[in-house]
């Protein structure tokens, strides 16, 4: 299933508009993207969800990661390399709480979302994939206590570039 048919009930239809890729960007660091994340950037681009989650899509992710990926391989809560380091984590947004949000690839093309917790100092990991942690976090469907009560109907702006 794509990025919209997953969360279409829970964000709305994906803007018109015509929806950069990520090609570039894979060439440059020399990897090829988890398919997941591609697609909902392609599909929802640069997007900010309920005010509260910034989502970096092709517009955003390579200055995001130049910006904060250093940052996130220095501390002590996040276990391991972030992109474009070879083999590193995906860091793929935020919250307006500081939490800074990955991708971890588990190996045979899943990656599993995973969280440095700033208002927490610590590391969460899921076993959900990105389109199954946003539906059911975005859903109140799984227990995250350190995401908000979210309103019945989200908000999806498109991001400050």
């Amino acid at each position: 299933m794509s990025a919209a048919d997953v969360l279409t009930p829970v964000l709305g239809r994906p803007p018109q508009r015509a929806a950069a890729g990520f090609e570039a960007l894979e060439r440059e660091w020399g990897v090829t993207l988890p398919e997941e994340y591609a697609d909902f950037g392609r599909a929802y681009g640069d997007a900010t969800i309920s005010d509260f989650i910034f989502v970096c899509g092709p517009g955003t992710l390579e200055s995001y990661a130049v910006r904060m990926g250093p940052r996130m391989a220095r501390s002590p809560f996040v276990p391991g390399q972030v992109l474009p380091t070879e083999g590193g984590m995906l860091l793929w947004g935020n919250t307006v709480e500081g939490d800074q949000l990955f991708l971890v690839d588990r190996g045979g093309g899943r990656w599993t979302v995973a969280a440095f917790r700033r208002n927490w100092a610590d590391w969460y990991e899921s076993d959900l994939t990105l389109l199954e942690w946003l539906r059911l976090a975005l859903t109140g469907r799984i227990a995250t206590d350190w995401l908000p009560e979210w309103p019945k109907r989200h908000t999806l702006m498109p991001a400050q570039q």
